[in-house]
């Protein structure tokens, strides 16, 4: 372990318990997603982003410094894909706190894939061991191995739904009149251009983007923009791709920078869409998630990750105190 990694490692050792959990601003609250607290202003929309860590549709831990590292990668990818497609991002009034503007989402999330794996119900990995070789709307050939690149990226959707994702191909959402036909083609040129942009920028960076998960909506003139967050460790599956083929030949996982592993272990010691009880995930499983945001984080931005003061004010009365000017 280096210098830098080792110092990194005791920073999240020593802000395990600075930890953001929940919000409660005095501003009207919309809603408290798995990982997002969202607040009301006026036509725009206050969103925090918290350190809860969510997986199979559950909250699994609190993961020191998350919350800053989703917030500030998003906004720099937002920044650096509008060349591609407009989106909801206005400014960081804090760390944790992204300043967007209030859009109507669309119905759909739209998952794009440039590999086949996963482990959990919806991933496409599951459905072809299953048999399965077609996959919303997806033709996929016979032979393919776990981890492998697929011939092509492709798009596989899930419609929104409180009891969990549900796959659909483009056909029937069109057909079910979630989207027009005009706007499934726009969403779907967008969605592959901005996932082909990210996968060639984070190769220069010696990473490998696996899949990712992209939310659109309509701002208040009815253009359709992207929204929620883009090409973060939550919202996408990344591989180190200088041991990538090593260790596919080897018969082993991929080394990865994101929130794999935990999933991983938890699928290893419970049956996490099933035990209403989960086990607690062990602190040095949850120091190395931290110490990997951040790296992805300076990995991408080329910038060195700003550590909070946990001395001083908690990330709660911080984030108010940011936000006393509006």
């Amino acid at each position: 372990m280096d210098i830098i990694t080792n110092q990194y490692h005791q920073q999240a050792k020593k802000a395990l318990d600075y930890c953001l959990e929940q919000t409660d601003l005095s501003l009207h609250k919309l809603y408290a997603g798995k990982v997002r607290d969202c607040y009301a202003l006026d036509n725009k929309l206050l969103i925090i982003t918290t350190d809860r860590q969510s997986a199979f549709d559950r909250k699994l831990a609190l993961i020191p410094f998350k919350g800053q590292v989703l917030n500030q990668c998003s906004a720099w990818w937002f920044k650096h894909t509008r060349h591609i497609i407009d989106n909801h991002y206005i400014d960081l009034p804090d760390p944790n706190a992204m300043l967007v503007k209030k859009c109507q989402p669309l119905p759909i999330e739209i998952i794009v894939r440039g590999y086949i794996t996963g482990s959990t119900n919806t991933s496409l990995w599951t459905h072809y061991q299953q048999g399965e070789r077609c996959y919303c709307g997806n033709s996929l050939p016979d032979g393919l191995q776990k981890n492998q690149r697929l011939p092509e990226n492709i798009i596989t959707p899930t419609t929104k739904s409180s009891d969990g994702d549900v796959p659909i191909s483009g056909k029937d959402i069109v057909a079910q009149q979630y989207l027009t036909a005009n706007e499934w083609q726009y969403i779907q040129e967008k969605a592959l251009a901005l996932f082909q942009y990210g996968q060639t920028l984070v190769a220069q960076h010696g990473l490998i983007l696996v899949d990712t998960k992209y939310e659109f909506g309509k701002d208040e003139h009815g253009n359709i923009v992207l929204i929620d967050e883009l090409h973060t460790p939550d919202s996408s599956r990344y591989w180190l791709a200088n041991s990538y083929q090593q260790r596919i030949a080897a018969g082993e996982e991929p080394e990865n920078i994101d929130k794999e592993f935990l999933r991983l272990w938890f699928v290893a010691h419970c049956n996490p869409y099933h035990d209403e009880i989960l086990p607690p995930a062990p602190p040095e499983l949850i120091i190395e998630l931290s110490v990997r945001y951040i790296q992805f984080y300076e990995m991408i931005t080329g910038e060195r990750f700003n550590f909070p003061d946990t001395k001083q004010l908690s990330i709660l009365e911080r984030i108010a105190a940011n936000l006393s000017g509006f």
